[in-house]
């Protein structure tokens, strides 16, 4: 109740259904970061890294638990669908809301494209008698019905895929485990620190390719207002799956990174074909493990992971189109299955075209993730941005831990992070931010310029609220 009368202060009708347990949270977040995500980018991140894999992937859990942090302070400030957007326009301005908006669009929007391509390259290589075409058309139709039909039909959907996830993770790390242990690879610490190959912008360059097993944690903010027991739920959701999903990858890749065949070899040429980690496994265990990390990898990309990155995006297109800085058919929601249904649908049409046009180039998957991890930690940015200024400037916190220390020690490791990304990424990803100026600037000739409902100043009673 608390939560729709939240709505009602900011003018929003609450449209969504309230279906989510903490443990469909818990879930939503696990299956969209994919506990098994690092099998498909081991290669990349092994060779950026120096062979320094877990390093990175650690370095990555403490980067993003100071996002989260801060997403659990905006997100109980504003309790509403929207994440990025919605903090940095509530909290700094509407027009710095609409660019956020505009530059996750890079994450949420491309997310689910590459995530299609990626399983359904791998599908292919499994069995080439379907084209990746017939895999993408596949993927796409289950998900989209799915997420059609209703948001607890996602959450059932999901919880099942989730399981047969971590069961193919359980017997990876003990067969792995068990390999290690009987003499075959080497037991060594270099996965965390090799003093031959460490530098920090080495290491800094891995994690921001490895922040892609990571992205799907900030996308539980996206079901605010669909979520029972409201935005404390959310903050803990978030931190209990990243820090889950990074212990998790850290296991996977220390042990994997124990297993490459020729090291000297992947870190050289590092990992074109991506069956680095699938090599690994055929050392502990031959053929038969290997076959089943890939196809684990490749299911679990093309169902869930892009069943609950579409619900995400649908979201934000949803929390943008209603406040019309998107186009308003976006913001219709199914009467009868409580769901945003048209963006739901521009979602899966748009990930089927994305994907089958990065499916025609040889660079298709390396350009979509390289777009879709700066658009994800530029958005960090501005919302460890938001933090201090909502908080200690608009209604003079003085809790410094939780609004400047916090915010600004995520927003300095992200900084570096990004400074230090693939170059490439750089240049299309602010390419990208320029065209969100020109369409901002649209919008301010066209007499629609960015405003959000139930912008007041906070009151008294707010701010003791914020503080606490």
């Amino acid at each position: 109740m608390f939560e729709q009368d939240e709505l009602a202060r900011y003018g929003y009708r609450p449209e969504l259904s309230r279906q989510l347990r903490f443990r469909d949270l818990i879930a939503y977040g696990l299956v969209y970061m994919v506990p098994i995500a690092p099998m498909a980018i081991f290669g990349s991140v092994y060779a950026g890294s120096g062979g320094m894999v877990a390093l990175a992937y650690a370095i990555g859990v403490v980067a993003l638990v100071f996002t989260a942090f801060s997403y659990a302070q905006m997100v109980r400030a504003f309790p509403m669908s929207g994440s990025v957007y919605n903090y940095a326009g509530r909290g700094i301005s509407p027009p710095v809301g609409f660019l956020a908006g505009w530059v996750i669009l890079l994450d949420y929007v491309l997310v689910p494209g590459l995530l299609y391509l990626v399983a359904s390259v791998a599908m292919h290589a499994t069995v080439p008698a379907v084209a990746v075409w017939l895999w993408l058309l596949g993927f796409v139709a289950v998900n989209t019905v799915v997420n059609s039909v209703g948001i607890r039909m996602t959450a059932v959907v999901t919880r099942v895929m989730l399981v047969g996830e971590l069961i193919v993770l359980a017997i990876f790390i003990a067969v792995a485990g068990w390999a290690i242990a009987s003499g075959k690879g080497r037991f060594s610490w270099e996965a965390f620190y090799n003093p031959d190959t460490f530098t920090w912008s080495v290491v800094a360059g891995a994690v921001s390719i490895a922040v892609l097993s990571f992205l799907g944690f900030d996308g539980i903010s996206m079901l605010a207002e669909e979520a029972k027991g409201g935005s404390r739920q959310i903050g803990r959701a978030m931190a209990a799956v990243l820090i889950l999903a990074g212990v998790l990858f850290i296991a996977q890749t220390w042990l994997a990174a124990m297993l490459v065949p020729t090291p000297p070899g992947l870190l050289a040429v590092g990992d074109p074909n991506g069956t680095a980690f699938y090599d690994a496994a055929q050392v502990a265990g031959g053929s038969w493990l290997a076959t089943l990390c890939a196809v684990a990898t490749a299911v679990a990309w093309g169902l869930p992971n892009s069943m609950v990155a579409q619900v995400a995006t649908s979201r934000l297109l949803y929390a943008m189109a209603r406040d019309r800085q998107l186009p308003a058919f976006l913001a219709k929601v199914s009467i009868r299955r409580n769901v945003p249904i048209n963006a739901t649908l521009l979602t899966g049409a748009v990930s089927l075209a994305l994907g089958l046009y990065m499916a025609t180039r040889s660079d298709g998957i390396t350009l979509l993730s390289s777009l879709i991890n700066f658009g994800a930690m530029v958005a960090f940015l501005v919302l460890h941005v938001s933090v201090v200024v909502h908080h200690l400037i608009r209604t003079r916190s003085r809790n410094w831990w939780a609004h400047l220390v916090m915010p600004a020690v995520g927003f300095a490791i992200l900084a570096y992070v990004v400074v230090n990304a693939n170059i490439a990424a750089q240049r299309l990803g602010l390419a990208w931010l320029a065209l969100g100026v020109v369409v901002l600037a649209g919008l301010y000739l066209s007499g629609r310029r960015p405003a959000l409902s139930g912008l007041a100043p906070a009151t008294s009673q707010q701010r003791d609220v914020e503080r606490v």
